[in-house]
């Protein structure tokens, strides 16, 4: 039994739709991070990051317990661990993983400030959400070109590429952005909503969201809490 640490959020999707994709046993502990759960010392001692998701596989590579973070991680080990949603050829390997990499460091951070600057911020600054929301119509170009020429986002096949994704389009209108201009992105979007196992995934915890604007949520999440705990 594999145990999640997480909360419904874009990262924690991907890692439960990998999960229930994959059809492994696993176990939810909802980390409120609002609430500032994700400073507690028995989170910290798996994510030192103090970010979710986080898990903890009993079942390790080498019979011992294993705990990782960072969700781009996780979804590699998982697909190492079940041999699925991750070409066993070199070529394809690899073509997979830029895209992942393009969703780690370019789709999260920017849509994530977009989200921040859009929503969160306590006050309005045009530059920056003029900015992260041309960045983020920009990102979704480039998938939408991506997808004029490849069935899935990493290639032929469906693989952790596309979960790694999916979960950030689910905002788009957070973002600024208007889905209908990305028809060949739309298609896909529309295709992957439809698995089973992604809604199962992006149900996971959904009933615990709640808002993150208050100034408590912005203290813990972007405020004064980070700071002191690096």
């Amino acid at each position: 039994m594999i145990e999640v640490y997480s909360w419904p959020t874009p990262n924690g999707h991907k890692v439960h739709i990998m999960l229930e994709e994959c059809g492994l046993a696993y176990r939810v502990h909802p980390v409120d991070i609002g609430a500032g759960e994700q400073f507690a010392p028995a989170f910290l001692a798996i994510s030192p990051n103090n970010k979710i998701p986080a898990i903890t596989d009993p079942d390790g590579p080498d019979g011992q317990a294993l705990s990782l973070f960072e969700s781009g991680a996780i979804l590699l080990y998982l697909a190492g661990k079940t041999g699925r949603f991750l070409p066993a050829d070199v070529r394809g390997k690899y073509e997979v993983l830029q895209w992942l990499m393009f969703q780690t460091g370019g789709i999260g951070p920017m849509l994530g400030q977009a989200h921040h600057f859009r929503i969160y911020a306590p006050q309005t600054l045009p530059y920056a959400v003029e900015r992260y929301t041309n960045e983020a119509r920009r990102l979704y170009g480039v998938l939408n070109k991506r997808l004029a020429h490849s069935t899935y986002i990493g290639g032929r096949d469906y693989s952790i590429a596309d979960m790694a994704v999916f979960p950030w389009l689910r905002s788009w209108r957070n973002q600024g952005v208007e889905m209908a201009d990305y028809p060949h992105l739309k298609g896909w979007f529309d295709e992957v909503a439809k698995r089973p196992a992604v809604q199962r995934g992006v149900a996971v915890l959904a009933g615990a969201r709640k808002p993150l604007t208050d100034d408590k949520a912005r203290e813990v999440l972007f405020g004064q809490r980070q700071l002191e705990q690096r």
